[in-house]
């Protein structure tokens, strides 16, 4: 019998689980080894020794290495996931991290924090794209960022950006992806994220936003569950080379 496919899950703060999408990554057949390096574990040396990597979002800026020890070593570990071509995918800071390791930029969004459901619109290069081709329909995503890329790596493929322009989803290479918003979270994972948030968006009822999202699940896990089902394919690809 094969062994499931391992997933090296890299988390940033205990506020932001791997949460739905781990668990579709699990019902999908994967095993999942979370580390949390905040909280002091090891990452890593070899991302090649895992058959996947999901980095996570988090409140800290991708490149704030001199507040967070581990930000560094993670772009290091994303680089050499990309390079061995790993399936990789990142998850707001997650894709952001990504997009930094790689020579891109991230900035603070020139057009304020954005929060809440935001549509997603594809790229013509998304269609045929092996992650998200299949996902490249009229959807929305759950959004709570300050940070965007805003300049992509060289080479990167841009499959999705959001109404006002920015970077919504970016392919790395043949098997790297990231994405800004937040499939993987329900609304009680946005709740605490309210509830803590010392610079809420102008004129924005963070309050509102979490009841609408909590409105929205049907519709959102049918949106986002095929992304995880699309890795764990993936993933599954690897695991039996």
């Amino acid at each position: 019998m094969p062994r499931p496919p391992r997933v090296l899950v890299v988390q940033h703060e205990d506020d932001c689980p791997p949460a739905l999408v781990g668990g579709w990554l699990a019902e999908a057949g994967c095993e999942l080894e979370v580390c949390r390096p905040y909280a002091g574990d090891a990452l890593p040396a070899d991302p090649a020794a895992y058959d996947a990597l999901l980095v996570l979002g988090g409140s800290m800026g991708a490149d704030d290495d001199a507040d967070h020890a581990w930000l560094g070593p993670t772009k290091q570990l994303l680089r050499d996931a990309v390079g061995a071509e790993v399936p990789t995918l990142g998850i707001c800071l997650g894709h952001q991290l990504l997009a930094s390791a790689l020579g891109g930029r991230v900035e603070v969004n020139p057009r304020g924090r954005t929060v809440g459901l935001v549509p997603v619109e594809w790229t013509d290069a998304a269609a045929d794209d092996p992650l998200v081709g299949a996902l490249a329909t009229a959807r929305r995503g759950v959004h709570w960022n300050n940070d965007v890329v805003t300049e992509v790596p060289p080479g990167a493929l841009v499959l999705a950006r959001t109404p006002q322009g920015d970077v919504e989803v970016v392919r790395h290479g043949p098997a790297a992806w990231g994405v800004q918003l937040h499939p993987e979270v329900d609304a009680s994972v946005v709740a605490r994220w309210a509830a803590s948030d010392d610079k809420p968006a102008p004129g924005v009822d963070t309050a509102a936003e979490v009841a609408r999202i909590d409105a929205a699940r049907p519709e959102l896990d049918e949106a986002w569950a095929p992304l995880a089902l699309s890795f764990a394919r993936l993933v599954g690809e690897r695991a039996l080379r």
